[in-house]
């Protein structure tokens, strides 16, 4: 839920497959929901005290009356963070910059991580194995039928993996729990997206940690309307690229393997479908690159309240808990 083919020396276009963050089909905002007009003051925007409003936005996914309040919460000095990086635009990255920052084995990013499914398919196959061997001491009939039968269970999962690999994401991602990184790459791939949407001043609705059910929920009205006719300009391209390729560089960063990064190129990858004008594959793999760049620029930036994001998130806060612990990180 947040592909690209790559060579070994660089970063490719991105093609489809799933994704994490949540703009995968169209919401339909309600559009009698009252969008707030009354100033908040400063003492009412502090932190710890009353933010009902703000709270009842998001409550009801109105993006358009959530942008109004962090909007005046900013200019009253509370919501600092909000929308404080407006400005991004693409330029030509290098791979060499990506290590520099910081970005581990920066040549495999994009390369589709193959951890997880090879753990379950060994499990599946050695458990079964396993089972078939003790079934053959059984006396008569059912020490010969039996084998047979259970050892077929690894031939049907290697046919549905082969033929509908999605048919296993499920239990291929619940196996994964097994893993003691696990959680913790959720979290930090997850807070990523969070983070890099508020500081760019995209609002978020919701979130969810669960295993197989991750994502971060955007919704934009205006960014909707041009995403589903196809008319992302240059401009707001690149502010989605940053967050879609933000828990990417969030892994690559952290850990020598980036597991979670096949959706958000398959996000990427349906971004850059939808703008205008088309980018050759070069431009696309260029796009890639920096995203990738500046998503982590940010957060090395803010680490500070990236890391009180996870804590937060992985305690099941809410969206505006979540933007308290941005807020008052430092």
């Amino acid at each position: 839920m947040w592909m690209t083919s790559m060579t070994s020396t660089s970063l490719p276009k991105p093609v489809f497959t799933q994704y994490h963050f949540h703009p995968r089909r169209p919401r339909r905002l309600n559009i009698n929901l009252p969008v707030p007009t009354r100033r908040i003051s400063a003492s009412s925007a502090a932190p710890g005290v009353d933010l009902n409003t703000l709270e009842s936005a998001i409550a009801q996914k109105d993006s358009n009356a959530v942008k109004v309040v962090l909007d005046q919460l900013n200019e009253v000095g509370w919501a600092k963070k909000w929308s404080s990086q407006p400005y991004v635009s693409c330029r030509t990255t290098s791979l060499r910059e990506l290590t520099s920052l910081g970005i581990k084995n920066a040549e495999n990013l994009a390369i589709p991580s193959v951890r997880n499914d090879a753990a379950f398919l060994f499990t599946v196959v050695g458990t079964t194995g396993f089972l078939a061997v003790l079934a053959g001491q059984l006396p008569g009939d059912w020490g010969f039928f039996l084998p047979y039968l259970i050892g077929s269970i690894s031939l049907v999962v290697l046919a549905v993996g082969s033929i509908s690999p999605g048919l296993l994401q499920a239990a291929i991602s619940s196996f994964s729990s097994v893993f003691p990184d696990y959680q913790e790459r959720i979290a930090r791939h997850e807070a990523a997206h969070f983070l890099t949407a508020y500081l760019l001043g995209l609002p978020i609705l919701g979130y969810s940690l669960d295993i197989g059910k991750e994502h971060v929920n955007l919704i934009d009205e205006r960014l909707e309307k041009l995403i589903y006719s196809g008319q992302l300009d240059a401009k707001e391209l690149d502010r989605l690229a940053v967050v879609a390729m933000a828990g990417l560089a969030a892994e690559g960063l952290t850990y020598d393997k980036v597991v979670g990064q096949s959706a958000d190129l398959f996000t990427l990858q349906r971004f850059v479908n939808r703008s205008k004008p088309l980018l050759s594959k070069d431009q696309q793999q260029n796009l890639t690159r920096w995203a990738v760049l500046f998503a982590a620029s940010l957060l090395k930036n803010n680490k500070t309240i990236h890391e009180a994001l996870i804590r937060a998130m992985s305690n099941k806060a809410s969206v505006l808990e979540c933007i308290k612990a941005i807020e008052t990180a430092e």
